[in-house]
């Protein structure tokens, strides 16, 4: 990966959200070869474009988003909708994104975040050259956040380039 971000950036990224704003505790693990979160995940994500052409992707087990949700609404876990908890995630993506965006080169812009709602079950089974992953877990389910760089292609952006090679999540 051509900028500057390592794990620590994402953990410190991911902490300022979780902790300083929900105030809960995601603990960093490793990945010994494959992160599996199941169905029914909900993954967020944020195209930058710019010097730096990417982006960055939450997938959060379905618990702890609802989890998240409910401690931002100040409300009971089960009284969160799936409409809330893809908002939480987009917020969860955007504030995340934001944070890793400042170690970036500029100028660097984002994008709405989007999310959904996966049907199927994602493995990550190793980081590449031009990506960064980070797992995280907690008591309500695990959390990966991944950094993907995409080359800016004869001075294409890159929410273009994602649309036309489907690189980004299908969201």
């Amino acid at each position: 990966m051509r900028a500057q971000i390592d794990r620590q950036c994402v953990i410190n990224a991911n902490a300022q959200f979780w902790e300083q704003m929900l105030a809960m505790k995601l603990d960093p693990t490793s990945i010994p070869g494959a992160f599996y979160v199941g169905a029914g995940h909900i993954v967020g994500s944020v195209i930058l474009s710019g010097e730096w052409n990417g982006f960055i992707e939450v997938r959060i087990a379905g618990g702890l988003v609802y989890m998240a949700m409910a401690a931002m609404l100040m409300q009971p876990a089960n009284t969160v909708g799936e409409a809330d908890a893809l908002d939480a995630t987009k917020e969860i993506a955007n504030m995340i994104a934001g944070t890793i965006k400042s170690s970036l080169p500029r100028p660097c812009s984002m994008a709405v975040p989007q999310s959904a709602v996966e049907g199927d079950g994602f493995c990550a089974l190793t980081q590449t050259e031009d990506s960064l992953m980070v797992a995280f877990s907690h008591a309500s389910g695990d959390m990966l956040v991944r950094v993907c760089e995409l080359e800016c292609v004869h001075g294409r952006r890159a929410d273009a380039l994602c649309m036309d090679t489907g690189v980004a999540p299908a969201i």
